[in-house]
């Protein structure tokens, strides 16, 4: 069996956690809880034969160094930067997260994901996407579970 550690990461607020239950339960609750530290848990999936578990870890919060200890990060294959597509103030510093992300993880698979699909037409994601700092991998809804399954998969894909 194959491990690699995931890490999610975004601004308070972004569906960090919903994007991690949906993905391991299946689940989703409509009340926000904030995280405090880091969940981890873990879910295994069959990638080209191979059986590999995926260890997510949920960080609380914001990605600078003040707020979350990097010791968090280490080991990380890959990192799931997450942002609101609602909410234009999460991702405001998403140039800056990414460079630091790199910086510490510099060999990881970054996948930046527009979370929370649902509140958005087709015509404002369109816009959005023309004014948008820097092209994202994927859209995603916890809420439904649209391209969450996904995501993940084709992270684990290109982890091994």
């Amino acid at each position: 069996m194959i491990s690699k550690k995931i890490i999610l990461t975004g601004s308070f607020g972004v569906g960090k956690t919903s994007l991690f239950n949906r993905f391991i339960e299946n689940k989703f609750d409509e009340k926000y809880m904030t995280t405090i530290g880091v969940k981890v848990n873990k879910k295994s999936v069959f990638i080209e034969g191979n059986e590999v578990a995926l260890l997510l870890w949920d960080i609380a919060g914001e990605i600078s160094q003040d707020k979350v200890p990097t010791s968090y990060f280490l080991g990380a294959a890959g990192v799931v930067y997450v942002f609101d597509l609602s909410r234009p103030l999460t991702f405001q510093n998403i140039v800056s997260d990414l460079t630091y992300l790199k910086s510490i993880l510099p060999y990881s698979v970054v996948r930046v994901v527009g979370n929370k699909k649902d509140l958005l037409t087709e015509d404002q994601i369109s816009r959005l996407e023309t004014e948008f700092p820097i092209k994202w991998h994927a859209l995603t809804s916890a809420k439904t579970g649209e391209n969450v399954e996904d995501l993940f998969l084709n992270l684990a894909t290109e982890m091994i």
